[in-house]
């Protein structure tokens, strides 16, 4: 029996990255779990490489359109019931400097990384209040703290999810709703790994533990937050990130 056995989780933007890493851990510990992408073909692909005793349910889900979150949620709804975690990891990034961005940059990084997390928390806190009980988990980032050259549009995005965070948990806090993030660092994935020697070496020079996080890294603190060995704990940021920033 896993620790989240017959638990009903919805994550965003999981078929990739993070967000697929927590939704396999989740499955690997037993969870029922929406595997959600803009493409229901990517939903498809990685809920089929995912094993455990858990079960998936591949949706595509545009996170930063209102029908589509409720057609999403309505989904998870009729196979398992409600969704008892949630984890907002959906993003996208945009850069550029804010006196070359486009307004559309601006506001499509905006609406898909903190109306997104705006819209799956409304749709699902609908269905926690009622059951008074459910975990949020938002993912941040550690520039949302620090601040990061030619991403104005990225880091305003996450600082405002973690504003979201605390207000949310104090608005529910007494629903018995728990809402935390998770602020990762500079994690290893496809892009950085294609770095040369020298460029690795300089991004590892930022870092007080000289390395790279990895997906579990991450995936490990948001499966902490959602579960019940963090039913004490509501509102936080939990810094993922190798000393960069220490709050």
């Amino acid at each position: 029996m896993g620790e989240f056995q017959g638990t009903v989780a919805l994550v965003t933007g999981s078929s990739r990255g993070i967000g697929r890493a927590i939704a396999a851990q989740l499955v690997e510990r037993g969870a029922k779990v929406a595997v959600t992408a803009r493409r229901l073909a990517d939903a498809e692909a990685a809920a089929g490489a995912m094993a455990g005793p858990g079960e998936t349910l591949p949706l595509a889900l545009e996170v930063s359109d209102a029908d589509s979150v409720a057609a999403a949620v309505a989904a998870v709804v009729e196979r398992w019931g409600a969704p008892e975690i949630l984890v907002n990891n959906a993003g996208i990034t945009r850069d550029g400097l804010i006196l070359r961005m486009q307004t559309a940059d601006w506001r499509e990084v905006i609406d898909a990384n903190l109306t997104g997390t705006f819209l799956c928390s409304k749709e699902c806190l609908r269905k926690m209040v009622r059951a008074r009980k459910g975990a949020i988990v938002n993912l941040s980032s550690v520039v949302g703290g620090l601040g990061n050259a030619g991403q104005a549009n990225y880091c305003a995005s996450k600082a405002g999810i973690e504003g979201l965070t605390r207000s949310l948990a104090r608005e529910y806090a007494n629903r018995n709703v728990r809402v935390n993030a998770v602020a990762p660092g500079f994690i290893s994935t496809a892009m950085t790994d294609a770095l040369d020697e020298k460029a690795r070496a300089e991004l590892q020079g930022q870092i007080p533990l000289q390395r790279l996080g990895g997906v579990d890294d991450v995936a490990e603190a948001v499966l902490f937050l959602a579960s019940a060995r963090a039913s004490y704990i509501t509102g936080q940021v939990l810094h993922v990130n190798g000393g960069m920033y220490m709050g």
